[in-house]
């Protein structure tokens, strides 16, 4: 479709997430640059791994006749980041790491229909026709194949001349890893890889970790694969130099190794595939960039848990449980690449391919790559747990927050079974003995509850989310396993134990203070937040009649009858909902008043009470 081809200054804010759910992922820009790595269990906008990049040579009769990088021009502004590194913010202009020196494509189309990116690359002078395609696999109802830990890329590149011609791909990338490197290069009877690895770098740290290059391409009679574990060392801006000469060299790359002891860190190695195109042919090349950074911890909070000498404990990502290390998920990728992506296309072609207008389609797939973002994680036991959203370095707002996630609705329909995950934490874990329920999951898995008041949306919200996951999934051994704490939330309503208030007489209206998504309280009966406590009596009628519970369904469904008739007499003006309060009634928050919990960090009267 026209509408997702994306051109000249409409590239220069794309960031493509490649990674798999709770997985992290590289951005893939616009014009075909790696950015914002976040493969490193957090949040990193802004982010470059070296010099990290793909490269095409062209040779004729024993010369090089063209060499570039992959990318085509970088679009405004040139003054720098902001908040960039030392000799590379603001007014220092584009970071070394961009490579807008070097010879590169004039432009590039960018065709973004998610999960799936195709970047035609286009230039007069070069001899050929360069297609880039970039994906992870997004495959509804397979969770496990939608968490690889990896970007798959795959070159078409075509002959456009009158003459036989060869083109070198080099996959380039730069070692994350603290000093002393360790760049290796093996075959495999599955392909060539580069491995890249630290050696001073404990595994049982959350800096431990490892990536790999890999390309299938080895596997096909008619290529040639070479490779330089190490760029050149010196200093400034020598490794690229002579990599920019080694490019332009005829023929494949040198190898170049160093001692380990000498590696230094910063390392950038490469694989090059080399082949012979006739003229009008085309051949594609297969990659994959993996990554496994396995352990975990809790870095945004100052009151985190700790173990019993200081540090604070760990977890494993659940993609580490599935894959040993970068190369093993390397390996699953290239094997299974037919599968995953011919799964992924459908997926694109059935979204894509709909009637719904452009617009629609843009906004759907857009937010579905939330779940391939540092938003999303997933534990060790596959848990789906997700922050509000991210800020540039670091998650925003912990703990799959009730009421916000319950926003979401692309998770329990295309993966049901990690949003029944999400509800089966939230009631393991968020539950209070009396039935109120925290609304923010604290990390590790059993550190103690968060201390706040329940919010009536998210509570609500949860009833609400299991009768949905119950009616996508029909798992009624799942929902019986769950009801007995879904029923304690529903009647914390009218708890003695119930300090807010919310419904003491079971009258179906909320009363009383009631804390919700936007991070305050309403007072009084309103239509919002009752319609929610109206619709979670309803579905907890039905959850409960399915199960047998008869008693607690009429129970149910009277309260609601009640609340419901109450609201349209007293809740609607004839033409919308509203809120029945009386703003000079200082006795509403007056009986309040001995519970200072406010988000605010001000007496319960500070916040909501002001005499004018």
């Amino acid at each position: 479709m026209r509408e997702f081809i994306y051109q000249g200054v409409k590239t220069g804010q794309i960031s493509f997430p490649l990674g798999g759910i709770g997985a992290g992922a590289i951005g893939l820009a616009g014009n075909g640059r790696f950015i914002d790595w976040e493969i490193y269990n957090r949040p990193n906008k802004g982010s470059v791994n070296g010099f990290t990049h793909f490269a095409v040579k062209v040779e004729q009769d024993g010369e090089v006749v063209d060499a570039r990088v992959l990318n085509g021009d970088l679009t405004t502004p040139y003054q720098g980041e902001l908040n960039g590194p030392t000799f590379n913010s603001f007014g220092w202009g584009p970071r070394r790491e961009y490579m807008t020196g070097l010879l590169h494509f004039d432009s590039v189309d960018f065709r973004g229909e998610y999960p799936i990116a195709e970047l035609t690359f286009h230039d007069e002078t070069f001899p050929g026709n360069v297609m880039m395609r970039a994906f992870n696999p997004l495959i509804p109802l397979n969770d496990r194949d939608s968490s690889i830990p990896a970007a798959f890329f795959e070159h078409h590149i075509t002959n456009s001349t009158d003459q036989p011609l060869t083109y070198t791909l080099a996959g380039v990338l730069s070692n994350p890893l603290p000093a002393n490197n360790v760049n290796q290069v093996s075959r495999e009877s599955w392909g060539q890889i580069l491995h890249l690895t630290s050696n001073d770098v404990a595994p049982d740290t959350v800096e431990y970790g490892d990536l790999t290059l890999a390309t299938d391409a080895v596997l096909d009679r008619d290529t040639t694969v070479s490779w330089q574990q190490y760029w050149f060392r010196g200093a400034w801006f020598d490794s690229l130099e002579v990599y920019w000469k080694d490019l332009n060299t005829p023929g494949g790359f040198v190898n170049r190794t160093y001692p380990v002891e000498e590696a230094g860190a910063r390392n950038e190695g490469l694989l090059a595939v080399s082949f012979t195109l006739q003229p009008g042919e085309t051949r594609a090349i297969r990659w994959v960039i993996a990554w496994n950074f396995p352990l975990c911890e809790n870095y945004w909070s100052p009151h985190a848990v700790t173990t019993d000498d200081g540090r604070k404990p760990t977890w494993k990502n659940y993609y580490a449980t599935q894959w040993e290390d970068s190369t093993a998920s390397a390996h699953y990728a290239l094997e299974n690449w037919d599968r995953l992506y011919a799964e992924t296309a459908l997926y694109r072609d059935a979204l894509f391919r709909s009637t719904l207008p452009a617009a629609a389609l843009d906004a759907v797939s857009a937010n579905v790559s939330i779940l391939k973002s540092p938003t999303s994680l997933r534990l060790e036991d596959g848990t789906f747990y997700g922050w509000e959203g991210c800020h540039p370095t670091a998650g925003c707002c912990e703990g799959s927050c009730t009421h916000v996630w319950n926003y979401a609705q692309a998770l329990p329909f295309l993966f049901p079974a990690l949003e029944r995950s999400m509800r089966d934490a939230d009631y393991t874990y968020n539950l209070r003995p009396d039935g109120g329920m925290t609304f923010r999951i604290q990390l590790p898995l059993g550190a103690p509850r968060w201390n706040f008041r329940p919010c009536a949306d998210g509570q609500f919200g949860g009833v609400l989310k299991v009768y949905r996951d119950w009616k996508i999934s029909g798992d009624s051994d799942w929902l019986a396993a769950l009801w007995p704490a879904v029923k304690q939330s529903i009647d914390f309503a009218w708890a003695p134990d119930n300090v807010d208030l919310w419904d003491p007489e079971k009258t179906g209206v909320l009363w009383g203070r009631q804390h919700h998504t936007l991070d305050m309280e309403l007072f009084g009966p309103n239509s919002w937040l009752t319609s929610m406590y109206l619709g979670a009596l309803k579905a907890g009628a039905e959850m409960a009649e399915h199960l047998g519970d008869d008693a607690t369904a009429a129970e149910y469904r009277e309260i609601f009858a009640r609340g419901k008739s109450w609201a349209d007499e007293h809740l609607f003006n004839g033409e919308y909902y509203i809120q029945q309060i009386d703003l000079g009634d200082k006795a509403i928050v007056e009986q309040f008043a001995q519970d200072e919990q406010v988000l605010q960090g001000r007496s319960t009267m500070d916040a909501y009470w002001d005499a004018e």
